[in-house]
């Protein structure tokens, strides 16, 4: 039986343990001397090879479709820094594209100078504020809005 396992594992391309005969057709098994005779006894389905155990996906997508909802991303489930997960530069963008759209809203709608509007343009510029409600903010307490 060892030699028939053994050329089985060479054409199967698997292991050892993996190559199985059928059971009740062991002496059928142990006629086969050559490789030609193994191929045969392979062809009728007598020995055969095990799959291989892999990992299941299927914890790891259920975990996925979770987090694809929005589960799962609590503070605790963070590794890494607030960078790693979203770093400066988009962050960045993001803050000064909404602060310059805001002024340039209000600059459209006449509810802020030109003069004011390049100095707040400036300072967002130069990263003074750190959300468009800071902005806002700024404004109120500086009287940079117009009244009508």
């Amino acid at each position: 039986m060892n030699l028939q396992k053994r050329l089985a594992t060479k054409i199967l391309k698997a292991g050892y343990g993996r190559v199985k005969i059928q059971p009740g057709k062991e002496k059928e098994a142990k006629e086969a001397i050559t490789s030609f005779d193994v191929k045969g006894l392979i062809k009728k389905k007598i020995i055969f090879k095990i799959h291989k155990k892999g990992v299941s996906r299927v914890r790891a997508n259920k975990t996925r479709k979770q987090k694809q909802k929005g589960r799962k991303k609590g503070k605790g489930s963070r590794k890494g820094s607030p960078n790693a997960r979203q770093d400066f530069k988009r962050t960045w963008i993001s803050k000064v594209r909404s602060q310059r759209e805001l002024l340039k809203r209000l600059r459209q709608n006449k509810k802020i100078t030109k003069d004011s509007y390049k100095m707040l343009y400036l300072k967002s510029k130069g990263g003074f504020f750190r959300s468009t409600g800071h902005l806002k903010l700024f404004m109120e307490e500086n009287n940079l809005f117009i009244k009508k």
